[in-house]
């Protein structure tokens, strides 16, 4: 049987879509595996109504709603490969199996890929955070550190300061221009230049920052803009076209959500670039919609 619609990936853009679909009885298939990128934080924070629940159990929450509904179908698989096109798309899944469908949304979301600097993984989600909205509050002020990896980390630095006192490590990244500098220095961030060779615990739940040779820089956070690759082969292997961000390559959309490739659609992180849970779900919602909408409109 050919689905309405299937959906790979399924936090919170995915599963937000899914809903919209599930309600005007349309038949979908959702594709997950159960590891969404904020797994690595314990607490989510910033979602209306549900700030400070663990990021999992929400989700849990919504699988549960969803599995309510019976045309809601739930696949623990990958998505492998995407054939056909537009109202004949073949999804090829990490099980073996063959699933066709007249629409696909992608909702696959980033992996971050983070500077190889001992000590930055092991902590990431923990000290190590990308996101000031979700966790800022929680550091409780004091001494934060700001890891540069391009010239955005300026601006980066310049917006962390309302949670703390901001120490911006250049780490070899191009230096601030003269605007930026004049930002960051009303915004009282400190300059700490050199290429960062270490995080490592420091004393009272400290993080120690090591920048070679001398007194170590510490901080209660590290905040980071890592770079974020898609995660599903998909858009390289069908030719979508891409959009350039600070943050790395996204999807190229149009207004409904739709990629470069007729009937493709994207939600959530891969669409948006820099995002929360928050927006990643509103996102899941419009696109959704959209999606709906041109399975009733040949045209749209």
């Amino acid at each position: 049987m050919t689905e309405d619609a299937i959906i790979i990936g399924g936090g919170f853009a995915g599963l937000s879509a899914a809903m919209q679909l599930a309600r005007a009885r349309r038949r979908i298939t959702i594709l997950d595996t159960g590891e969404p990128r904020n797994r690595f934080a314990s607490h989510s924070h910033g979602f209306l109504a549900q700030d400070g629940r663990p990021g999992g159990e929400i989700l849990a929450d919504a699988r549960r709603q969803l599995a309510a509904y019976e045309t809601v179908t739930f696949r623990n698989a990958p998505a492998e490969r995407l054939d056909g096109e537009r109202d004949a798309f073949s999804v090829i899944a990490g099980d073996g199996g063959r699933i066709d469908a007249r629409r696909v949304l992608l909702a696959t979301g980033f992996e971050d890929q983070l500077p190889a600097i001992p000590g930055l993984a092991e902590r990431w989600g923990k000290t190590v955070l990308h996101c000031p909205y979700c966790h800022g509050y929680e550091v409780g002020g004091g001494p934060v550190g700001v890891l540069a990896r391009t010239a955005e980390a300026a601006r980066f630095a310049a917006v962390v300061a309302d949670w703390g006192h901001v120490t911006l490590f250049t780490n070899a990244a191009p230096e601030p221009d003269d605007a930026a500098l004049a930002v960051l220095a009303e915004r009282n961030v400190k300059l700490r230049p050199g290429r960062v060779t270490a995080v490592t615990d420091g004393p009272d739940g400290m993080l120690s920052v090591e920048t070679g040779p001398g007194i170590p820089t510490l901080v209660k956070a590290l905040f980071i803009m890592p770079e974020a690759r898609v995660r599903s082969a998909i858009p390289a292997d069908r030719g979508l076209k891409l959009k350039e961000t600070p943050i790395g390559n996204i999807l190229h959309t149009d207004d409904t959500g739709q990629t470069s490739l007729p009937g493709l659609y994207a939600a959530g992180d891969i669409a948006l670039g820099a995002a929360n849970i928050s927006l990643a779900s509103a996102n899941g919602v419009k696109t959704g919609v959209f999606l709906h909408h041109s399975l009733i409109w040949p045209t749209h």
